[in-house]
């Protein structure tokens, strides 16, 4: 079984060294290694897709979509950055999708809900309502200036360094930082509720 660490603020996380071997181990074929590696990244995908979706139900939903997408585009893992790195991208994009999902479903499908029994996320907490309204934000970025969204989600959701996000995003790092820094100014207003 692979060794797990501890961090200070929670449950133990994988190992990078021991998920990046069994990453480069199922990206080669190896079907032990692959079951191993979904096994082992579990927790922290269904944590980390927590983030962006406040419904544990959701985020459940689309921890398994990671994991589905994890298993189908392995061999796409070339290595050459951690597999952390290629995880978080498939969860955001994964929990961007979900996020559409529900949007379409509730507005093709619209039922009345009593307010006692299903409180809106953005009032029950101020967490959860940042995410919807980030998801909201991304949503809106992608309809309006498409190109803005991969530098604000590697950068300020995945947390990469900029150089590793510039290269995954496929540009310099100067257009990188360009585009972060209007992205940042396209959303913060959408974020804050200002005009």
């Amino acid at each position: 079984m692979p060794a797990l660490r501890s961090t200070p603020r929670g449950p133990a996380v994988p190992d990078p060294a021991v998920t990046d071997d069994l990453a480069r181990r199922a990206a080669a074929g190896d079907a032990t290694a692959l079951e191993q590696l979904l096994q082992e990244i579990r927790p922290e995908v269904l944590r980390r897709c927590g983030r962006f979706l406040p419904c544990r139900e959701d985020a459940e939903e689309a921890a398994q979509d990671v994991l589905l997408q994890v298993a189908r585009r392995i061999s796409t893992f070339q290595g050459r950055s951690r597999f952390s790195t290629w995880l978080y991208t498939v969860v955001a994009n994964c929990c961007r999708q979900k996020y559409r999902e529900l949007k379409r479903r509730a507005a093709e499908q619209p039922a009345p809900i009593e307010p006692a029994q299903f409180a809106d996320p953005r009032t029950t907490s101020v967490i959860a309502g940042s995410r919807v309204d980030l998801l909201e934000a991304l949503d809106r970025l992608e309809r309006e200036h498409p190109h803005l969204v991969a530098p604000l989600v590697y950068r300020d959701i995945c947390q990469l360094e900029y150089a590793e996000a510039a290269e995954r995003a496929g540009v310099p790092l100067g257009t990188f930082k360009s585009r972060l820094h209007e992205a940042r100014r396209q959303v913060r207003p959408w974020l804050t509720g200002a005009p």
